[in-house]
Formats: structure tokens, C-alpha cells, sequence
């Protein structure tokens, strides 16, 4: 907090980081609630994971839409207009009575969920310009809210799996909360330089800078192998028999701990230790503990993956957008682009997993992000290396 200068700073970096944790309980909810809703609605495989790419697609609209249409409604307008979705989307989970209106619930869950992560990454970006600790921090406060729904959700369901809808009536409450917190965010103002600039560097020549391609291709497998397993890694649990139902529920929220773990592990590290290595040594753990998991067939080796892949996956994501943070200041619509971009890939995955598990079975669906690991740690590797090689220049820009 002491990089902040002002009350204003502080108290808007204190309330995105809570809106940010409310976001992490609405958005990573679908993936505990998918078994519930399948077995509720009677859906097959490939629809479930139609309607988990829809959150997916939803998340790219808005992330790009959000950042677009605040240049003419206003930041704080905007996204108070799209986290209205939230509590609109659990009710028609619950009272929507056909797969049109699950489908388009779905989707709203994605679009509310897409432009709180552009609001709040932007946020921060802009209070602290790419400093990795600030981001790492603000994604585990998103760890806090997702770890914490499915504990609720297997207390909710031990005695019967119907009492699932209980837990949709408490998402209604924190999306509701959630619009609240939003609205009492101070709207920054930013000082008239900095409009100027704004202005002449709202075009897109971030598309001839090789970083961009870098930090947009690895946010793309690393959002294919996050969506992928955090969307389906409950159903390949319990569809398996590796795990009964009320341990697959908890081993979401072992994921989710030790993301949170390594979140608050990598913001700490990040003020020693250079954020390429910290990147590198974390991919290369994303893929060693995936396949370690991969190939658990017994409860301890299963957790021991889950947490092992949890705490490499956590620092990936907020680090790489750290390394964007020149390209964020100085063109306006850069994020909005990497933001939607990048989402593709957790659109995909999921719709990928779903064919596959239909055809071939879960387990193969599951063993298709094999391939999205490897490719997310040799874009890890190269941006990396142009970091290093690239180091004085970027400095100077």
C-alpha cells in the first residue's frame, strides 16, 4: 500500500480487491454446480460443455466490450452495467425451465465475469504499473472467493444433492453485493496530461510489438488448461469413480487453496526474485504436476497433484500480465485486445474437453490439455528469453 499516494488510490485498490474476490466465488461457482445441473436437467456431455464455453464466450464479449464501451459510458458505468448480470444469471439457473435459458444463463455469468477482470486488472495496472506483487495479490483475493464456494456447496449437499439450489440463492446475494461494491469504487480521475496521452496512443501499434504476441499467446493456452481443468476437473472425478462426489467438491477447493498459496507466495517472491524466473520455474511446475495428476489413480497421489498443480498454475497469470504493463499505458486498447484474445482459449477447451469425453470418454477429454500445457511452456520459455534479450529497451520505452 505504501506505493500509493493518495486515500483515493488506496481505498480503490481496497474495494476492487474485495469486488475481485466476490467475482472469484460467481465466477468459478459453475464448475462445482455443473454435476448438480447435469444430473437436475438431464444434460449429456456435449452441452455441458457448450454451456461452460458460453461463460467463456460471455467473458471474451465483455472483456473486450467492457473496455470498449467505458471510453463512452465511463469505467465505473460500464462495469455496473455488466456485473448486473450475476444475480440475474442464478435465477434463471434456477427457475429458467428450458437449455435456451441455461444456455443464455451461462453466458451472462461470462459476461459479468469478463469485464470485472477487465475492470480490475486495468485498476491495478494503473494504480501500479507493472508491478507483479500488486497483480499477484488481487488474483488471490479472486483464489479466496473461488476456494470458499465449493466448502459451502459440499456442507449445503451432504445431506442431499437437491439442496444444490440453496447455494444458487446464495450467489443471487453476492451478485447482488457484488453490483454494491462496485458502485461504492471511487472513480479514479485522471489528470488532464494523462487524458492527452490517452488520446494520442489509443491505436492499436501494440500489434507490431512482438511482446504482445508473447504475452496474448501465453494467456491463451494458460486460460485452455485453466478453464479446461477447473470447468470439468469435478465431473472427471466423479463420472471416474477416482473420487466419491463430496471429495471431488473438496479437492475444488484444495485446487483453489493452493492457487491462493502461491498467489500470496509468488506477490512476496516477486519483490527478490525477477519475474522471468519466477514465470519459468512455475511453468515448468504447471506441467510436471499436470501430468502427475493425470496419471493418479488413488486419493493421496490425486491430492498431492491437485495441490502441487494448484500452487505452479497460481503466479501465471497475473505475472505475465505484469510484463504488459508498458504495453497497457501506452496504448489504451491494448488490454481490451490481450483480454479477449486470450479468452479464446478458455472458449475452446472446454467445448474440446466435452466432444471428446462424449466420443471417447472424460478421461481423454481430461488427457487432451496435455497438449495446451506443453505449448503454454514454450511460450513461457520464449517470453522469457525476449525478456531478458529485450530488457534495456523496454526500460527506456
Amino acid at each position: 500500500m505504501s506505493y500509493l499516494k493518495t486515500a483515493q488510490e488506496k481505498k480503490q485498490l481496497c474495494f476492487t480487491y474485495l469486488a475481485f474476490m466476490l467475482n472469484g466465488i460467481l465466477a468459478l461457482s459453475i464448475g462445482s454446480l455443473l454435476p448438480f445441473i447435469r444430473d437436475a436437467k438431464g444434460l449429456n456431455y456435449a452441452f455441458a460443455g457448450m454451456i461452460v464455453s458460453l461463460h467463456s464466450v460471455g467473458n471474451l464479449f465483455s472483456s473486450f466490450a467492457s473496455g470498449t464501451l467505458s471510453v463512452f459510458l465511463g469505467r465505473k458505468k460500464s462495469i455496473l452495467l455488466f456485473n448486473a448480470c450475476y444475480a440475474l444469471s442464478y435465477v434463471m439457473i434456477l427457475y429458467g425451465n428450458s437449455n435456451v435459458m441455461l444456455a443464455l444463463a451461462f453466458l451472462m455469468t461470462g459476461l459479468a465475469r469478463g469485464a470485472s477482470s477487465n475492470f480490475a486488472n486495468y485498476t491495478v495496472n494503473s494504480l501500479a504499473p507493472g508491478k507483479a506483487g500488486f497483480l499477484n495479490a488481487l488474483h488471490a483475493m479472486f483464489s479466496i472467493g473461488a476456494f470458499l464456494f465449493p466448502i459451502l456447496l459440499t456442507v449445503l449437499t451432504r445431506a442431499d444433492a437437491g439442496h444444490w439450489i440453496y447455494a444458487c440463492y446464495f450467489l443471487i446475494v453476492m451478485g447482488i453485493l457484488s453490483w454494491i461494491l462496485y458502485f461504492l469504487i471511487p472513480s479514479a480521475e485522471a489528470p488532464k496530461e494523462k487524458l492527452e496521452k490517452k488520446k494520442s496512443d489509443s491505436s492499436v501499434g501494440f500489434f507490431k510489438e512482438p511482446l504482445f504476441y508473447l504475452c496474448t499467446f501465453t494467456l491463451f493456452f494458460y486460460l485452455c488448461a485453466e478453464q479446461g481443468v477447473i470447468g470439468w476437473l469435478i465431473t472427471y472425478f466423479v463420472d471416474t469413480e477416482l473420487l466419491s462426489d463430496s471429495l471431488s467438491q473438496l479437492m475444488a477447493s484444495v485446487l483453489w487453496i493452493m492457487i491462493l498459496a502461491g498467489r500470496l507466495t509468488v506477490a512476496k517472491a516477486s519483490e527478490k526474485v525477477g519475474k522471468e524466473k519466477l514465470l519459468l520455474i512455475m511453468g515448468v511446475g504447471f506441467v510436471g504436476f499436470f501430468f502427475w495428476l493425470l496419471f493418479s489413480k488413488s486419493t493421496l497421489p490425486i491430492v498431492v497433484g491437485i495441490m502441487g498443480f494448484g500452487y505452479s498454475m497460481a503466479g501465471i497469470y497475473p505475472t505475465t500480465v505484469s510484463f504488459c504493463g508498458r504495453l497497457i499505458q501506452k496504448y489504451s486498447m491494448a488490454w481490451s485486445f490481450i483480454l479477449t484474445m486470450a479468452s479464446f482459449g478458455s472458449i475452446l477447451m472446454p467445448m474440446i474437453i466435452g466432444r471428446i469425453a462424449e466420443h471417447a470418454g472424460i478421461a481423454y477429454g481430461m488427457s487432451s490439455i496435455v497438449v495446451v500445457v506443453l505449448v503454454d511452456l514454450a511460450l513461457i520459455a520464449g517470453l522469457n528469453l525476449y525478456m531478458k534479450r529485450n530488457h534495456e529497451e523496454i526500460c527506456e520505452k
